[in-house]
C-alpha cells in the first residue's frame, strides 16, 4: 500500500497534480535519509490518538492517578520499555514518543521511499533538497492565494432576456459577484480552504470554477461534481452575505451547505 502511495505521490508531482500535505517533519527527515535519532519529534506527530493521550500523561511533574499509573506501564511493557518512575519519567516520555512516531513507521517509510524511487522524482529530491518543501508542503501552506482562486472563476455574464423571467438581472449578478470577490480577497487561509471544499468537494484548486446567481431565498449552495457555486440574488449588503457564507462553510462536513 505504501509502495503504491509513493508511486502516486511521485507521478502526481511530475504531472502537476496535488501534493500530499501534512506529513510529520520527523517522518520527512527520516524519509530522505536523515538519522532517526536526530529527528525533531512533537507529540502531535503521533498518529494514534489513544497512544498520544497515554504518552501525554508523562508530561509535566504532576502525580499520576492509579488509573494513569496502570495505562502507562501497559503501553511501555508492550514496547519492551520499563515502567514509569520518578527518575525516568522524562526519558520514558521521549522513548515512547520516538517508538510511536519513528520505530513503528519504519517499514512504511521504507516502502514509501521505494515507491518514490520508482518514479523520476526521486533523483530530483535527492539532488535538490530545496524542492522537498514543495513536494511535501506543510498543511498551513496548501491553501491557494486569493489571486489564484479569482483567476479560475468563471463569473456570471448572462444578461436578462425580455422573455425570460427566471434569469437574475445584470445588476443582481454584478452585486452578488462583487460580494463573493470581496469575501475571497479578505478570507483567511482556513476560510479559503473551506470555500474550495464547499465549492468543489475538496481543497485542491481545479482548472475552472463557475458562479451562478439564482432567484432563491435559501442559502448559497454548490454542485461539487460540476464545481458550480449557486448564490441567491437576494443579498443587498455584504454583511448578510458574509454571515450566510460563514454558515455554509461550517457545514461542509455535514452536507456542503444544504442546511
Amino acid at each position: 500500500m505504501f509502495l503504491v502511495a509513493g508511486r502516486m505521490m511521485g507521478h502526481s508531482f511530475l504531472h502537476g497534480g496535488p501534493c500530499l500535505s501534512g506529513i510529520s517533519t520527523a517522518i520527512i527527515h527520516v524519509l530522505f535519509g536523515g538519522s532517526p535519532e536526530t529527528a525533531t519529534i512533537q507529540i502531535k506527530d503521533c498518529p494514534d490518538v489513544d497512544i498520544r493521550t497515554t504518552i501525554q500523561l508523562l508530561e509535566g511533574t504532576a502525580d499520576l492517578t492509579e488509573q494513569e499509573k496502570a495505562s502507562v506501564p501497559e503501553l511501555a511493557l508492550s514496547w519492551d520499555l520499563p515502567g514509569v518512575t520518578q527518575t525516568n519519567r522524562k526519558w520514558l516520555y521521549e522513548r515512547l514518543l520516538f517508538h510511536a512516531v519513528i520505530t513503528r513507521t519504519s517499514r512504511q517509510v521504507k516502502q514509501l521511499r521505494k515507491g518514490l524511487k520508482e518514479t523520476l522524482v526521486w533523483p530530483l529530491l535527492v539532488e535538490r533538497p530545496d524542492i522537498i518543501p514543495l513536494f511535501l508542503p506543510r498543511e498551513s501552506e496548501t491553501a491557494p492565494s486569493c489571486e489564484s482562486i479569482l483567476e479560475r472563476i468563471v463569473w456570471p455574464a448572462k444578461e436578462l432576456d425580455d422573455d425570460d423571467d427566471e434569469e437574475c438581472s445584470l445588476e443582481d449578478q454584478c452585486r452578488v459577484a462583487g460580494f463573493l470577490r470581496s469575501f475571497i480577497e479578505n478570507a483567511s487561509c482556513e476560510q479559503r480552504k473551506a470555500l474550495l471544499k464547499f465549492w468543489t468537494g475538496w481543497e485542491v484548486l481545479p482548472g475552472e470554477m463557475s458562479v451562478e446567481v439564482v432567484n432563491s431565498q435559501s442559502f448559497p449552495k454548490s454542485s461539487t461534481c460540476f464545481e458550480v457555486l449557486r448564490i441567491p440574488a437576494r443579498y443587498q449588503n455584504y454583511e448578510s452575505f458574509f454571515v450566510d457564507m460563514q454558515a455554509c462553510l461550517t457545514s461542509i462536513d455535514t452536507g456542503f451547505g444544504l442546511v
